[in-house]
């Protein structure tokens, strides 16, 4: 008689999305801040070099930035979803 395995649940490729400062934002994307959850979508016209930034952010603390997309248009609910995947809640 030949032996089947079988699993119930089929392993997962696990793989950590990259995290940056403000300062050394260089991709667009769609962006979570790891402290507030706050969703930040970057779009490719505001990293040009020399153009007028279009962000402005004030804080005593650093904050880190995770790119859950690189698209920066990504749906809220994939957004929502991908943070959920990743242990990161978010305030969206």
């Amino acid at each position: 008689m030949e032996q089947v395995k079988t699993r119930s649940v089929e392993p997962q490729q696990r793989f950590t999305l990259p995290e940056v400062t403000w300062e050394d934002l260089r991709e667009p994307g769609a962006y979570v801040e790891r402290g507030s959850g706050d969703l930040y979508r970057i779009p490719k016209e505001a990293l040009i070099p020399g153009g007028s930034t279009i962000i402005h952010k004030e804080s005593v603390g650093a904050s880190r930035l995770v790119q859950i997309s690189r698209n920066p248009f990504v749906t809220t609910l994939e957004a929502r979803l991908r943070c959920a995947q990743h242990n990161i809640e978010p305030n969206f």
